[in-house]
């Protein structure tokens, strides 16, 4: 799978929290200051071409929507992450937050209990 770039990213973000629109739509919800329409048309037709967005005629322009869930696109890029900067080791990735010194003591008690409480829900009954 291709990962996004920060400004396909930025535009799929919009795409995802209004579950598909026109491009106006998009670029009305950015931040100032606010990119060109056709810039954002470009953005489009890269995300279409790497089959992360699809579009329907809607009179005179088109509606995009996304082909690709959030939360899919999130684990598939942390998998891949995980796999080219930690050697595929979720254990070494949480180890090197772990041993952060901006990863305060109660991230770290938070962490511990999530992964308690998953511990759990996976274990059979």
């Amino acid at each position: 799978m291709d990962t996004l770039t920060k400004a396909e990213e930025k535009a799929m973000k919009i795409l995802w929290s209004i579950d598909g629109g026109l491009i106006r739509d998009v670029v009305s919800r950015y931040n100032e200051p606010k990119p060109a329409y056709t810039t954002v048309a470009t953005i489009f037709k890269i995300l279409e071409k790497k089959g992360f967005i699809g579009r329907r005629a809607i009179a005179n322009t088109f509606e995009y929507y996304p082909l690709i869930e959030e939360e899919d696109y999130t684990k598939k890029y942390m998998k891949s992450f995980v796999k080219r900067y930690f050697s595929d080791s979720f254990k070494s990735m949480v180890s090197a937050f772990g041993t952060n010194e901006e990863l305060s003591t109660k991230d770290m008690e938070d962490l511990i209990e999530h992964f308690q409480e998953q511990i759990e829900k996976k274990k059979p009954e």
